[in-house]
């Protein structure tokens, strides 16, 4: 299934690029997500937890950037990963692309996600997978922005320690995160 969703960094293009390129500052602020292995400047392994309503699930996988094109600042990422139950996959190929805007920078990202195995079953309504993805997307970027404000230079003592690292994001989930996505999703259905 392909979908597409979209968030603000209050950073110029050039400073929210290098920050997107950045996997370990990036990767706290990813919901249920763990960076547990740089393999390269390009490859990554980790884990992501999920839970929808009683179904927990934690994917291992990689993840690479398949193509940087700083010029254009767009990337492209491949990720796949398994249950660690065996309940089946998921792969993904991710495009995000950056431009100016007034109160900073906009990131457009385009997804083509692939579920396999039992884990499929709950990717049947694609309309719910979207608004699933746009609930993710959201709490990735007010992380992100947290970290940015926190990291700010203050007009403080020149010889103030560097911000602590940000915490580990919340896992996605539980029934709070479905719900809203089936509201989202019903609302557009029924064209309220």
């Amino acid at each position: 299934m392909k979908f597409t969703n979209h968030f603000e960094v209050p950073l110029p293009p050039d400073e929210a690029w290098a920050l997107l390129l950045d996997v370990q500052r990036i990767a706290p602020c990813v919901p249920g997500a763990e960076l547990t292995e740089v393999i390269d400047e390009r490859s990554f392994k980790g884990r992501v937890s999920v839970k929808l309503g009683p179904v927990a699930l934690t994917f291992a996988g990689t993840a690479r950037f398949e193509t940087i094109d700083e010029a254009a600042r767009s990337a492209t990422v491949k990720a796949q990963g398994t249950d660690a139950k065996g309940r089946g996959g998921a792969n993904a190929v991710a495009t995000f692309a950056l431009s100016p805007i007034e109160t900073g920078t906009r990131v457009d990202i385009a997804t083509d996600l692939n579920l396999s195995g039992s884990v499929a079953q709950y990717g049947r309504g694609a309309g719910m997978i979207q608004e699933v993805a746009s609930q993710i997307i959201r709490q990735f970027a007010e992380a992100l922005r947290a970290d940015i404000a926190r990291r700010s230079p203050a007009p403080a003592a020149a010889d103030a320690p560097p911000p602590p690292p940000p915490p580990p994001a919340a896992p996605i989930g539980g029934f709070g995160l479905l719900w809203r996505a089936f509201l989202a999703w019903l609302r557009r259905a029924t064209g309220r």
